[in-house]
């Protein structure tokens, strides 16, 4: 995991609108300029499901990594890409909240701790489809490989749940059924679940 930890921090992502946070934060294309904390903390991003259908192929997942910011918990997902290059095709996506998490192919129940579980599906497979080599090695129903959230505002749990038929499956069990969103920036996937429904109310 690769996490950039400082006293401030502020990230200002390309058409995304991000804001600036402080404490850890999670850098996506290594863009790190200051922008108004508001339109991070806006509070608008409802707890409906959040799908993106349109994807270019199927480019492996290379790491998942999370952070804290101001008003959000923030989880990405590194998909490979061109070598030296922060541009990549519209990848596939689907982010709900479940009742319970069960695990795509076979069915079986994954626990996730946490008052409410955010069902990830992410359309990047965890190995090679040209090579069928592991690209990004974890265990199904374990914590992510190398990802602390000990001390986060939502994040409680987080479990892989594997890859199949194209997708990577993570559940992650977070304080409440909280507001979040997805984008896409670059090679990167990204999940913000906010820490309130009151914006900027820590």
């Amino acid at each position: 995991m690769r996490r950039v930890s400082t006293a401030l921090a502020a990230l200002l992502l390309t058409g995304a609108g991000l804001a600036a946070t402080t404490g850890t934060a999670v850098a996506v294309d290594g863009a790190t300029t200051v922008a108004g904390i508001e339109a991070a903390c806006a509070g608008d991003w409802g707890s409906l499901p959040k799908v993106a259908t349109e994807t270019a192929g199927y480019s492996p997942l290379v790491n998942i990594r999370t952070g804290q910011h101001a008003c959000f918990d923030r989880m990405v997902f590194d998909i490979r890409g061109a070598e030296g290059s922060a541009e990549h095709g519209p990848v596939r996506y689907h982010v709900r909240y479940v009742d319970e998490l069960h695990q795509d192919g076979s069915g079986d129940l994954i626990p996730v701790g946490g008052g409410a579980i955010l069902e990830v599906r992410v359309g990047a497979p965890s190995y090679d489809p040209e090579t069928m080599q592991p690209s990004y090695r974890a265990h199904v129903g374990k914590p992510l490989p190398g990802v602390g959230i000990e001390g986060y505002r939502t994040f409680k749990d987080i479990r892989y749940g594997g890859s199949f038929e194209g997708d990577t499956q993570v559940g992650v069990g977070v304080r409440a059924r909280l507001p979040f969103r997805v984008f896409q920036s670059g090679n990167h996937v990204v999940v913000d679940v906010a820490h309130s429904w009151n914006g900027t109310a820590r």
